[in-house]
């Protein structure tokens, strides 16, 4: 009975301990570890997409349309998976004024917040890429043909 006993609480105390070692495996080290991402990657999958045509609803990799881009990009370069839609991205995250944009923020493009027809990806210097009529391209966020309507940052990316 004594040792019925023993076993029993031998085995109750290495399941719990199991568990917590198990626990404490799959935790992150660290909330900033999980939501930083690289520019360098983001840029480099954004760069790599150059040329490639336009294609309406399209996700990649062969052809992209605008929102179709962003989401390919960021879920290729940082396996992030963002929203389909340029408004449902604009919608999600947390914005930020062009003062304060960074190389990797999303720009929004449309006729208000509430009807966002357009989003590229921000690379600096006042540039961003975009898919669009004329296919992956580079181009400036403040160009005559735009009327960008905000700026939104998916995490933070170094």
């Amino acid at each position: 009975m004594k040792k019925t006993f023993t076993d029993i609480v031998l085995t109750i105390m290495a399941t719990v301990a199991f568990a917590i070692a198990g626990f404490a495996i799959v935790q992150p080290a660290t909330a900033h570890a999980d939501d930083t991402m690289s520019y360098d990657k983001i840029s480099k999958v954004a760069k790599a997409q150059l040329g490639k045509p336009y294609g309406w609803g399209s996700t990649g990799p062969s052809r992209f349309d605008c929102s179709g881009f962003t989401s390919y990009v960021y879920k290729k370069a940082a396996s992030k998976t963002i929203p389909r839609t340029a408004q449902a991205q604009y919608n999600k995250y947390q914005h930020v004024t062009y003062k304060n944009i960074k190389k990797g923020d999303l720009v929004f493009f449309g006729g208000s917040k509430r009807s966002i027809s357009h989003v590229g990806l921000y690379v600096g210097n006042g540039r961003m890429i975009d898919s669009q009529n004329r296919g992956v391209v580079t181009e400036a966020v403040h160009a005559p043909w735009w009327h960008a309507v905000g700026y939104a940052r998916v995490g933070s990316v170094e």
